[in-house]
């Protein structure tokens, strides 16, 4: 029986809830420390964690706002989320189930926002900005940071390919070029931009997301069956861990 693309979302992450809150690459690195950073140099009343997954970006935003919000999908994830926050301490984090791009909240509820490895399951992409934009107070200051997909088709292909093999609910990795267009259009001003490139530790990352035995030959097979260009933008290893190219926006509601 075929099911709505939330749903997958939900029935992919929801079983994965503790994984997520305990994995190393979403707990950790420059990217959550930068945006820890910025958020205590706003010090905002009210924070929005969109599509928490983990609640990691919410564990860092709750030590500089007053009030922070997680959102997901998933209720299993919004339940492990509360549980991390009680276990840290933090009683200023609530949760509310919603998709990205049908938010429960008024127009500018919000003056901060973090939003960390989510836009690639979203549905509606442009959609989703336009909701973040329109929780925010104007001149509020909003982070984005996901994996995104190189501007050449040749690398876009593979990666999209692998993603989806791995993860049934992805979407799409956006490119430098996407996110930017969408973030204008949506009403925000872009107040910089940096990539990077994350190691993707293959068997950890297979387990983390129970990939089938299927699914991941095919990945190693399409990365066995890889250009020298392909492999050596991914710089694409003998086990199959590879890295992926990751950028953070930083913008402003205009």
């Amino acid at each position: 029986m075929s099911r709505a693309h939330e749903a997958v979302v939900g029935d992919q992450f929801g079983p994965r809830a503790k994984a997520y809150v305990e994995s190393a690459v979403h707990s950790a690195g420059q990217d959550l420390d930068a945006l820890e950073a910025l958020a205590g140099a706003a010090r905002p009343s009210h924070a929005l964690d969109l599509g928490c997954g983990g609640g990691h970006v919410a564990y860092r935003l709750a030590k500089h706002a007053q009030r922070v919000t997680a959102t997901d999908l998933s209720s299993e994830m919004l339940a492990a989320v509360r549980a991390t926050a009680q276990e840290k301490g933090l009683a200023n984090i609530d949760t509310q189930q919603a998709p990205a791009e049908k938010l429960p909240f008024a127009d500018g509820t919000f003056d901060f926002l973090g939003c960390r490895y989510s836009a690639h399951h979203w549905r509606h992409f442009p959609v989703g900005i336009r909701e973040a934009r329109r929780v925010l107070k104007a001149g509020a200051q909003a982070v984005f940071i996901d994996a995104y997909a190189p501007g050449e088709p040749l690398f876009d292909t593979h990666i999209q390919a692998v993603e989806l093999l791995r993860d049934t609910s992805h979407v799409r990795d956006y490119t430098v070029a996407e996110w930017s267009a969408a973030l204008e259009a949506a009403g925000f001003s872009m107040r910089s931009l940096r990539t990077w490139q994350l190691r993707m530790d293959y068997p950890v990352w297979i387990a983390r997301m129970r990939t089938p035995e299927d699914n991941a030959r095919a990945i190693r097979a399409l990365q066995l069956a890889a250009s020298a260009e392909v492999r050596a933008h991914f710089a694409i290893e003998a086990d199959g861990s590879f890295m992926l190219d990751i950028m953070m926006a930083e913008a402003v509601a205009a």
